[in-house]
């Protein structure tokens, strides 16, 4: 029961997070392909906001990863997606899992400067 109201709250705070983030789209670029990297398992993200438009390499097999060793040659394939409001994109993107859960309060510390307790998850 716990474990699910913390959830909830994190959730609840990088919406937030998400929704302050798209009216100073210049301090949160790094944000917005942080979420969009996580959620697509992309290895490489660039956002248009003027076109409105996502270009990434999505990661084919996360076993060719190695993250303790300089990857050079990752089997990834282009996407280019397009999207009419970036905060709908990132709030879409939004998982409920541990994993994502653990990485959500992750950047909240990082971008909102929030030291929560997270370590119920």
């Amino acid at each position: 029961m716990e474990n699910s109201r913390l959830g909830t709250k994190i959730l609840i705070e990088i919406e937030r997070l998400i929704l302050n983030s798209c009216s100073t789209k210049k301090k949160s670029r790094e944000l917005h392909k942080a979420i969009l990297k996580k959620y697509y398992n992309a290895a490489d993200i660039t956002i248009d906001y003027k076109r409105n438009r996502v270009t990434m390499d999505i990661v084919i097999d996360d076993q060719d990863y190695s993250h303790s060793k300089v990857n050079t040659v990752i089997a990834t394939v282009p996407m280019n997606l397009s999207f009419k409001s970036i905060c709908n994109l990132l709030r879409s993107c939004l998982e409920q899992d541990v994993k994502s859960l653990a990485f959500y309060a992750r950047l909240l510390r990082d971008y909102a400067n929030k030291d929560v307790t997270y370590m119920a998850i």
